[in-house]
């Protein structure tokens, strides 16, 4: 496993269920109920989505809200501070 940046993979895991359902990003925006630029800033792993959004997109996507966050794990510190890590590369 190694560190990972989670707003990054966050955006490819929702490009990649995005493109699998066949839409574009202002289609995913209109049936998730939020901005298309979201969508994009998002994608691009600039920005993380609250709660609310993460669900919002999952429905949208038809797909288990999980599955946007697939990969991603939290390793508790054992002596200093966690992090994030990439389950499967």
């Amino acid at each position: 496993m190694r560190a990972v940046n989670v707003a990054e993979h966050f955006g490819k895991n929702l490009a990649r269920h995005r493109q699998a359902s066949g839409f574009t990003q202002e289609e995913l925006a209109v049936r998730a109920s939020v901005h298309r630029t979201q969508v994009g800033l998002l994608e691009s792993g600039q920005r993380q989505p609250r709660l609310e959004t993460l669900i919002k997109l999952a429905g949208a996507l038809s797909v288990d809200s999980c599955a946007l966050l697939e990969g991603i794990a939290w390793v508790p510190p054992a002596t200093d501070t966690g992090h994030f890590e990439l389950e499967h590369d």
